[in-house]
Parts: structure tokens; C-alpha cells; sequence
């Protein structure tokens, strides 16, 4: 049997080397599905680690209050905002919550984040992308993230014109890393540059991404500024000790619900419950674009049976020749299946390959961290075998059905 099978190989091998472009195309299909597959895997995977490190670097023990409501549904997140931090929600968070969340039980601190609209002048150009956002100067604490070059607003100089910017800030609107003193103009005031933020990792699908490229102004001028109409898409809070995180959790939930009428139109997160939102997310929006890559792979599979029938017709009086000297249906089934499946899983290999390849290309020469998925190669490898083995069933039955004689007859 295992001589059989050795054979049967064998003449796989020899057929894919008699027509190496027709095999190589045939192929294509399966390589650009594995390819396809495993990159969209794979970068999902490097998102998600990012992801992680992301918040992680925010501390444990940061508790985030978003509007609208995040809950469980199966063990999954189920939520109406946005992977980290609330922003694009329908309604906001206010004044009101912000002092409700500093007067709760064992939190140390609370910082609001709210956008504020309106286009940045400095050096005689104009800005209309830039993200401008109201907060406290308790924010760097919230996220454990430091001004690197002069300071943050600090309390008493919550009602001055000053502005603390990101680091890509400094460089598309000054040209210049450090630029302290510098003025900007934001709805008919002028803000002065008082500190520079050190540099805050970037991770695609998150609001955070934009800190780099944000403003930040005291969350009392924005109200001057909006008239009072500025809204919070979230809140920042952190214990008075790493270990109250949940004692301050609670306290906060029962006293936003109570602040709320008893309704539940907000959410008070851990760390943990905004990794598994943000994860939950990913691993949506992956499956679906891996579920339409892997159609491709459907596809070479199509190609597989066409070859291969393409390939038994053309063959006809080698099956002739082999079932009149004593080649039972069963063997030629089983040749034709081999050729089949080995096809298919050179392609298989080949696309591994090609993604091992691009992904470390990717990870060296742009800014993106996908992470090579040893469970989609593994998968991708099984796929590849069963799509040659499925593909290839008809062909393989076809020829094995033929009547030698007639076989022996066909030109």
C-alpha cells in the first residue's frame, strides 16, 4: 500500500514537471488565497497586540466612563461606541458626570476628553484636520503618559490660552520639535504652545492613534469657547490605590446610575472589559475580510477541476493502457487524487511561503505589526490539501470510470 501510494506521488510529481506553467497557474488561485488568508490574519493578530500594549501602557488600574451602553452578550462585548474610548458616540457625557465620577468613593482622579471643533492658524496657514480636545490637567496622570518637553496646564491655569500638542503636531504645524511659546489660533483665541507630549504609540482603529496629532486646551476655555455646549465622549478616571480599581468601579457605576435617573445609558469599564471590546471588534472585522479572501481560494479549487479534467482527457490512453494491464478503478482514482491534492498543496506551500515572506517585509518597512499566525498556517495547509482532495474528486471519477477499451481507442 505504501508503495502504491510512493507511486502514486511519484507520477503527481512527474505530470506538475511536464507542464510547469500550466501547474504554476493552476496553482495561482490557492497561492493568492493562502496569501490573502494568512496577511489579513495576520495583521488582525499584530493589531490586536498593539492593541494591548496600547492599553496596557495607560495602567490597570484606569477605569474609562464612555456614554452609551457596553454589556456581555455570550461572553462577547457588545458595544455602540468605539474600540477604546467612547468617541464617536451619539451623545455625550457632562459636566455634571465628571463631578459625580471625582466625588465617588475611592477615586483619586478624573479627566474628561471632548472634541471641540474648529480650524488651527498658526504661521500664516490653515489647518482644517487637526483634532482639537478639552480636558483637565489631570489627563497625564489618567494615562500615565508624560509631557516631554515644558509642562501640562496645571490647576489655577485651567482658564488661560494654553495649549499642550502632540508630537506630530509640533512638526506639520511648526516645523519644529519643541515648539514651546509658539502661538496657534483656534476659534478667534490664541493659545500658547506650554508643552510638548511625548510620543504615544500608534495603533490603527484607535482613538489614541490621534493623540499625536491632537491639541489638547483646558476643558473650562472650550466651555467659554462652545458657550457650554462642550460634551465629553469620555471620562478618565484612576483609584486613590491600584488595588480600590474595583471598590472606585462600583462606586462609580452606582453613583452615574443614580446621577442618571436609575437608567443605564452609560458604561464604566476596566482594562480588561476595553481589551475584550476592542478585541471582540477585531476579530469581527478579520474573520469577515479573511471569509471574503478565502473565496479565492474557492476559487482555485474551480481551476484545480478544470485542469484536472482538462488533464484526464488529455490522458485518456495512459488510463487505457494501465487498467488493460491490470490497474483496478480504485488506483486510477487514486492516482488522479494525488495528482490532485498535490497540486493543490504546492500552492498551499508556495502562498505560505510568499506570507511568511510579507509579513516580515511589512513589519520591517512600514508601520504596521502583523504577527505571523502559526494556527492560520497550520489551517491554511489542511485547506489547501482538502480543496485539492475535494476539487479533484470529480476528474479522479471520471477517469476511473472510463471503459479501458474506449479509453484505448481515444486519440
Amino acid at each position: 500500500m505504501a508503495t502504491l501510494h510512493r507511486g502514486n506521488v511519484k507520477m503527481a510529481l512527474d505530470s506538475i514537471r511536464s507542464t510547469k506553467w500550466r501547474s504554476l497557474l493552476t496553482m495561482l488561485g490557492i497561492i493568492i488565497g493562502i496569501v490573502s488568508v494568512v496577511m489579513i490574519v495576520g495583521i488582525g493578530e499584530g493589531v490586536k497586540l498593539e492593541v494591548t500594549k496600547q492599553i496596557s501602557q495607560f495602567g490597570d488600574d484606569l477605569i474609562t466612563v464612555r456614554p452609551g451602553n457596553v454589556h456581555q452578550n455570550n461572553g462577547k462585548i457588545v458595544t455602540n461606541t468605539d474600540l477604546l474610548f467612547g468617541l464617536n458616540s451619539l451623545s455625550g457625557l457632562t459636566e455634571k458626570d465628571l463631578k459625580t465620577i471625582q466625588g465617588s468613593e475611592h477615586v483619586r482622579l478624573a479627566a474628561p476628553l471632548s472634541v471641540v471643533s474648529g480650524t488651527i492658524s498658526a504661521e500664516d496657514k490653515t489647518f482644517n484636520n487637526t483634532l482639537v480636545l478639552a480636558t483637565n490637567p489631570d489627563l497625564p496622570k489618567a494615562l500615565n503618559h508624560e509631557v516631554r518637553y515644558g509642562d501640562f496646564f496645571a490647576e489655577g491655569s485651567e482658564d488661560g490660552n494654553f495649549a499642550v500638542i502632540g508630537r506630530h503636531v509640533a512638526q506639520s504645524i511648526f516645523g519644529d520639535n519643541v515648539p514651546l511659546g509658539r502661538a496657534l489660533t483656534f476659534r478667534g483665541q490664541t493659545f500658547i504652545v506650554r508643552g510638548v507630549f511625548d510620543e504615544f504609540k500608534s495603533t490603527p482603529l484607535s482613538p489614541v492613534s490621534n493623540f499625536n496629532n491632537a491639541i489638547f486646551i483646558p476643558y473650562k476655555v472650550a466651555e467659554r469657547l462652545t458657550g457650554d455646549s462642550t460634551q465629553m465622549y469620555s471620562i478618565l478616571a484612576k483609584p486613590d490605590r491600584p488595588d480600590q480599581a474595583k471598590a472606585a468601579l462600583a462606586s462609580i457605576h452606582k453613583n452615574m446610575q443614580k446621577a442618571h435617573g436609575g437608567e443605564k445609558d452609560f458604561s464604566v469599564l476596566d482594562q480588561k472589559q476595553n481589551l475584550r471590546a476592542s478585541s471582540d471588534v477585531l476579530n469581527l472585522i478579520t474573520t469577515m475580510i479573511a471569509a471574503v479572501a478565502a473565496i479565492s481560494l474557492l476559487v482555485g479549487g474551480v481551476g484545480i477541476m478544470n485542469i484536472m479534467l482538462a488533464t484526464v482527457t488529455e490522458r485518456m490512453h495512459e488510463i487505457g493502457v494501465r487498467k488493460a494491464i491490470g490497474a483496478t478503478s480504485r488506483q486510477i482514482l487514486n492516482q488522479f487524487l494525488m495528482e490532485a491534492a498535490v497540486l493543490s498543496l504546492f500552492g498551499g506551500v508556495v502562498g505560505i511561503l510568499i506570507s511568511v515572506a510579507a509579513i516580515y517585509g511589512l513589519r520591517i518597512y512600514t508601520d504596521l505589526k502583523p504577527v505571523l499566525s502559526w494556527e492560520a498556517v497550520a489551517i491554511a495547509t489542511l485547506t489547501s490539501l482538502l480543496i485539492g482532495l475535494i476539487f479533484g474528486t470529480l476528474p479522479a471519477a471520471k477517469a476511473a470510470r472510463k471503459d479501458p477499451i474506449e479509453a484505448l481507442r481515444h486519440e
